[in-house]
């Protein structure tokens, strides 16, 4: 029987036409019906257009069908696909600007820092709720999360509900997209084994078809000087975001995780404006905010901005005569062809720590390679890490189960050891970080009903 999708979130100009031309690109999927849920309805029937569209171009039976009534979207619903923004561009804002007043200037602000913090804590009781749904209308399927912070919203649904639960995120895919240039092998060729937490995966070891990758990599960063005019793969290099030409183009959009893979003998493996925050001593005033390591601050206007081109990306999607083949490195679809077709494939997902990462405690939510099939997802490797890298997991991750409790049950005593715990947040006064705790949970208490 063909499998029903629902997205919640199913407006986002973002993500919502990659995932569905990622559908099209899926035989297995030809057949799914896809249910679009927003609170916003607005997007909604250009989106089904879309749907429209990409199945008369392609002369398949896929389908879709819109609402604003979440329960109604869930109903028989065999996997619930979320990429939501609670409290938009708006409590974004208070996220970046109120820690700025204080000291902390943060290139993302989605998953670690204050920033990150608040996210969950907006985000966790409305993903409380899709789960609680799920649990009367759909028991059996799979939440698959795409949301930021998604490290603390996965391990709050499996806190909170018996949903099976799994976040995906492209960073690994990216940065193994990233390699296959630089080492100038086959995508495929590449199988990473990783462990961390989401935007902090680390790669401990690369099979390069038979090949030690991280000795490979290792010998072209001691050769850089040499090897820095080398042109990159023509055909790959127009999908890279900055325009890369040259080998040394690609590794200057690297340095953070270069600098970490030099000291630590293992790759840090999200972006660099990513990674900055987990490791505050990149991101400070002496760096220029992370400047000097090749990293940006992104403002709410630049999101604003990239918005703008999403519409107009969508816009071009509806006047295509052909659908695009490439795959967008999201892996919502193939996840759910190799459940749906017994395909076991390897996968960088977000799952419960059951031994993968050994560095971290039992049940906190950490990113891994994983098995998905048949009989779901599961962790594929046991990994330990360097001493000084294990002990940042531990911290981060002590954190983000401070945010989790503080997400389900409204206490402010654990925001604030959250934010103490954090590595980012952590770092400035101690009375101004109570200071700047209260200020955004007031400046964002419409989005916090626990807190009431």
């Amino acid at each position: 029987m063909a499998p029903r999708i629902t997205i919640i979130g199913g407006g986002s100009y973002q993500w919502v036409p990659k995932l569905l031309i990622d559908v099209a690109n899926t035989p297995v999927l030809h057949e799914a019906e896809i249910v679009l849920e927003d609170l916003d309805p607005a997007p909604l029937p250009r989106m089904v257009e879309l749907v429209e569209h990409i199945a008369r171009l392609r002369r398949i039976p896929l389908r879709a069908r819109s609402t604003t009534d979440q329960r109604a979207a869930l109903e028989g619903a065999d996997y619930v696909v979320v990429n939501i923004s609670t409290g938009g561009f708006e409590s974004m804002r208070c996220d970046l600007e109120i820690p700025a007043r204080y000291g902390i200037r943060q290139s993302v602000g989605d998953s670690v820092g204050p920033g990150g913090v608040l996210r969950a804590l907006r985000n966790i009781p409305v993903f409380a709720g899709i789960a609680a749904d799920m649990e009367a209308v759909c028991p059996d399927a799979w939440m698959l999360n795409l949301t930021n912070p998604m490290t603390t919203i996965c391990r709050a649904v499996t806190k909170a509900s018996k949903i099976r639960t799994v976040g995906l995120c492209h960073e690994i895919t990216g940065m193994q997209f990233a390699l296959s240039m630089l080492l100038d092998r086959s995508f495929l060729e590449l199988a990473p084994t990783v462990a961390g937490v989401n935007h902090l995966p680390v790669i401990s070891a690369l099979d390069v078809a038979g090949e030690d990758g991280l000795t490979l990599l290792a010998d072209l960063v001691d050769h850089q000087a040499e090897r820095s005019d080398d042109p990159l793969p023509t055909d790959f290099a127009d999908h890279l975001e900055h325009g890369e030409r040259t080998v040394g183009d690609l590794l200057a959009q690297h340095r953070v995780k270069l600098e970490l893979f030099r000291r630590f003998g293992v790759l840090p493996a999200a972006g660099d404006r990513h990674l900055v925050e987990f490791f505050a001593g990149f991101l400070t005033e002496e760096s220029g905010w992370g400047e000097r390591w090749g990293v940006r601050l992104t403002t709410i206007e630049d999101r604003e901005r990239s918005q703008t081109q999403f519409v107009h990306e969508l816009d071009d999607l509806l006047a295509a005569d052909t659908v695009d083949e490439m795959p967008s490195g999201e892996m919502v679809a193939p996840v759910i062809m190799c459940m749906l077709e017994n395909l076991p494939g390897w996968f960088p997902l977000n799952i419960p720590n059951h031994g993968q990462v050994a560095d971290l405690p039992p049940d906190v939510v950490v990113e891994s390679m994983c098995v998905a099939d048949r009989d779901g997802v599961r962790g594929r490797d046991v990994v330990t890490l360097p001493p000084a890298l294990a002990e940042t997991l531990h911290r981060v991750s002590a954190a983000q189960e401070l945010t989790v409790e503080a997400g389900l049950t409204g206490s402010r005593e654990r925001v604030m050891e959250a934010l103490l715990v954090d590595p980012l947040a952590g770092r400035i006064d101690y009375d101004a970080l109570g200071a700047m705790g209260d200020e955004m949970l007031a400046a964002t208490k419409r989005w916090l009903p626990q807190f009431a």
